[in-house]
C-alpha cells in the first residue's frame, strides 16, 4: 500500500493549505479558499454556503497526485 499523503504534493496544494486572509476569520468564510485538511489526512473542496460544508477528494486538483490512496 502507499503512503499517504504527509506533506504538500505541489507548491498550488502548499499555499492552500497554509491559506490565510486578512479579510475572513474561517477559510468557509473566504471565496479565495478553495481547498482544506479535514481530519489527519482528509481533504476537501470547501462549499462556501456559509456554513462549513466540503466535498473529500483524493487527488490534488492542480498536481493529480493521490492524497488518499487506497490499497492496490
Amino acid at each position: 500500500m502507499t503512503e499517504r499523503l504527509s506533506t504538500p504534493c505541489c507548491n498550488s496544494m502548499a499555499a492552500q493549505l497554509n491559506w490565510s486572509c486578512d479579510k475572513h476569520a474561517s477559510p468557509f468564510e473566504c471565496p479565495d479558499a478553495l481547498v482544506g485538511r479535514f481530519a489527519a489526512d482528509r481533504f476537501g473542496l470547501f462549499i462556501h454556503d456559509g456554513g462549513t460544508s466540503h466535498i473529500e477528494i483524493n487527488y490534488c486538483p492542480w498536481c493529480g497526485a493521490a492524497l488518499d490512496p487506497r490499497p492496490k
